[in-house]
């Protein structure tokens, strides 16, 4: 029963960062300074509202990476892995099945939002791997540190989901660089978990 509800707060939580998060990169078009901000404070909003609403539940990761970082560093098992990560896909590919429909039904153009932001190096897979890797490793190291049951931080902590979500929908070019948004988070992750677990050694 608790993985039961585990897989179901995870869903939830996924499934509201990429319908509030998406829906305002969506709406505000992130052609513009302002728009990138509000963008910006959605997702981060989302990931604060959801780790104090399903953290004690689930932990929050709302995002396979992290998830990741958290089996590598011995803090879940593989099964618990693979059924977040399950539930994470599906939270995220149902909040872009929302924003599609309430898109469709509003008469709006739902524009790029499932092209994950590749334009922004110039289409460049390689450019968008290493930005990817980077980006993740630090928030992964610092949501281990931030989550780490040796100190008394309270538990709560934060993406290949929310991207995996849109793309789907986005079809074309945004399903084609979608590996750039899998590949590269896992790799930031793995990397953040390794170092993390050398750094946190009591020896």
């Amino acid at each position: 029963m608790d993985s039961v509800k585990k897989c179901i707060a995870e869903f939830i939580g996924t499934f509201t960062l990429v319908l509030v998060g998406c829906g305002t990169a969506m709406v505000t078009g992130c052609e513009e300074f302002s728009g990138y901000l509000t963008t910006a404070f959605a997702f981060g909003l989302v990931i604060v509202g959801m780790a104090y609403c399903v953290g004690n539940i689930s932990g929050c990761h709302i995002n396979p990476a992290v998830s990741l970082a958290c089996l590598i560093s011995g803090r879940m098992d593989v099964k618990d892995f693979f059924l977040y990560f399950i539930s994470q896909v599906l939270g995220a590919i149902a909040g872009a099945g929302c924003l599609m429909l309430i898109f469709n039904l509003a008469g709006k153009d739902p524009g790029g939002y499932g092209s994950n932001g590749l334009t922004g190096v110039n289409n460049s897979a390689p450019a968008g791997l290493i930005v990817e890797i980077l980006l993740t490793f630090i928030f992964v190291l610092v949501i281990l540190g931030v989550t780490d049951p040796a100190f008394k931080h309270g538990s709560f902590g934060g993406n290949p989901a929310r991207s995996i979500g849109p793309a789907l929908f986005a079809g074309g070019d945004a399903l084609g660089s979608l590996w750039v948004f899998i590949v590269g988070p896992f790799v930031g992750a793995a990397l953040a978990a390794f170092v993390y677990k050398f750094m946190a050694k009591k020896d």
